[in-house]
């Protein structure tokens, strides 16, 4: 019995971060528009299970975010095993852009020192994870050998300053100039 409970819970707290995550990406990000009791309901849960998984808004952006990164971070490997270097980086790259939106969000809602904390726990496997692809796509001739990670991450920290309302018509733009700048031509 203790074990279908368990099986229960995990299912509950993933349908819980399911909507969360669902309801981040049709408000583009904004957090602060997050409500939680139409998260439960989403989920298919009471509000009561939502808060015993999650205790505040900060928790359910929190996991959101530790899911994001653990995805982002797998799907590098993945789109090398699968790509060319160059697409690999570039179809990556368009998953941050996507990432990114959401993280905006997430990152203003959780405070300073908890975000900290989870940046500190993804940043290593994030700069390997671009390594990889920078060293797949240098090998194959199609980006610059002088470039690395802290080059692209410095370049991507442009997305930032990207308004809310401008999102769309410019964070993929500045995604193709940082690419175009990156091939060796």
């Amino acid at each position: 019995m203790t074990r279908a409970q368990r099986a229960d819970a995990v299912d509950n707290r993933d349908r819980i971060v399911a909507a969360a995550r669902s309801a981040l990406a049709r408000s583009n990000g904004a957090a602060d528009e997050l409500k939680l009791h139409l998260v439960a309901k989403a989920a298919g849960v009471g509000q009561g299970t939502l808060y015993r998984h999650f205790p505040t808004r900060e928790h359910l952006l929190a996991q959101v975010y530790q899911q994001e990164m653990h995805e982002l971070m797998d799907s590098a490997s993945a789109l090398l095993a699968k790509l060319p270097p160059f697409e690999a980086l570039t179809q990556w790259l368009d998953r941050i852009v996507d990432y990114a939106r959401v993280k905006r969000g997430v990152i203003a809602a959780i405070e300073a020192t908890a975000w900290q904390g989870l940046y500190a726990d993804h940043h290593d496997r994030f700069d390997q994870a671009l390594d990889d692809m920078l060293d797949r796509a240098k090998e194959s001739g199609d980006v610059r050998s002088d470039v690395d990670a802290t080059d692209v991450i410095l370049l991507l920290g442009a997305l930032t300053r990207v308004p809310p309302a401008e999102w769309e018509a410019r964070s993929r733009k500045a995604v193709a100039v940082i690419l175009q700048g990156l091939r060796t031509w």
